[in-house]
């Protein structure tokens, strides 16, 4: 098949640092090009890919001071589809929804995975507008917030069995916790948790600039640098010995998380999960054989030394089964053959 992956523009595919959904973009292209598929990607011109590249702007926007407004960046990327969109099968989009005007008049060919959060008020009105348009999401539980919007599957992300090696035998006696620097992603809670627990939290998160106030007034002050320690945004190469060597991925959320990349990251190193019952995580974490999932401070502490006595090779197995590339990139596919099956028939 001829397949166009529509990237943001903020990140590369890969990004460099933080990036959800441009690693998953990263993988779903490299798998779709190893299955023998015709692959274009349009992203930033930074990005790597064994598919063709189409360049959109030079490098990621937000690494990018001189960027500005990413708006007309992302407008003209649309334009450059529209203008080629006869040259492929399907057209996969994850910006979300900023295409959909562009786009109305090609549902049989132009699919859209929805990476963020749905509960927002003016979705619903958008949505009714675009009814026809197809949609993936990427959990069950985020499309409750839209129920009657034209969901078309669910694809659950996946990674590359060689992105986060499996670790048999971790080193370190700390937890982790990966993802964002934000009131939602739970921060406080891990804390608090590694304090009740008495093992090390190690933080490797990024500080957007929307939560640099929060940071500062409730997270810097916690930090001592030996018991609580924060290191920063992480490469995908020091993923494997931080996640790999960590008794426990803490995931303490309080908002309906899409999905949770850093889950699955997490088990593909055979890293069990301590999670809160929120948004995708009773989809992905399978308590008591993936990870624990609590709902308190004190389960959370109490399950640590559960999680230490989960079998890693188990943890790393449903990784393999469950969530990698091979399968989203099959999952995927189903949906493409789908809609294309759909434009033959109205033909």
């Amino acid at each position: 098949m001829k397949i166009a992956q529509i990237a943001p523009l903020a990140e590369s595919v890969p990004p460099s640092l933080y990036g959800g959904t441009e690693r998953v973009v990263s993988y779903l292209t490299e798998e779709l090009v190893r299955l023998g598929h015709e692959v274009t990607l349009f992203a930033s011109g930074d990005s790597q890919t064994a598919a063709r590249l189409v360049a959109c702007v030079p490098r990621a926007l937000r690494l990018d001071p001189g960027a500005g407004d990413p708006l007309p960046h992302h407008l003209l990327m649309l334009e450059r589809v529209r203008r080629r969109a006869a040259e492929f099968d399907v057209l996969h989009f994850h910006t979300e929804h900023l295409h959909l005007p562009l786009f109305r008049a090609m549902t049989q060919r132009a699919v859209t995975t929805l990476h963020g959060r749905l509960d927002t008020p003016a979705l619903p009105g958008l949505y009714r507008e675009f009814p026809q348009m197809p949609l993936v999401s990427i959990s069950e539980s985020q499309r409750r917030a839209l129920a009657g919007a034209n969901w078309v599957g669910t694809v659950h992300h996946g990674l590359s069995p060689d992105v986060c090696p499996f670790n048999p035998a971790p080193r370190g006696d700390y937890l982790a916790f990966l993802g964002r620097v934000s009131p939602e992603k739970g921060l406080e809670r891990a804390i608090a948790i590694a304090r009740r627990s008495g093992h090390r939290l190690r933080i490797a998160a990024k500080v957007d600039r929307a939560d640099e106030a929060y940071w500062r007034a409730r997270i810097a002050p916690l930090i001592d640098g030996t018991f609580i320690s924060y290191i920063g945004e992480l490469s995908e190469a020091e993923k494997p010995a931080f996640l790999g060597n960590a008794v426990a991925l803490l995931f303490p959320i309080n908002w309906p998380e899409p999905f949770g990349l850093a889950m699955i990251e997490a088990m593909s190193c055979g890293t069990p999960v301590i999670a809160w019952p929120n948004g995708s995580v009773p989809e992905v974490v399978e308590d008591g054989v993936t990870g624990l999932v609590v709902d308190s401070v004190e389960q959370a502490a109490e399950a640590v030394a559960q999680a230490q006595q989960l079998d890693r090779q188990r943890v790393r197995q449903r990784f393999e089964e469950r969530f990698s590339a091979a399968r989203m990139a099959r999952d995927y596919l189903a949906v493409y053959r789908r809609l294309k099956a759909g434009a033959e028939v109205a033909a």
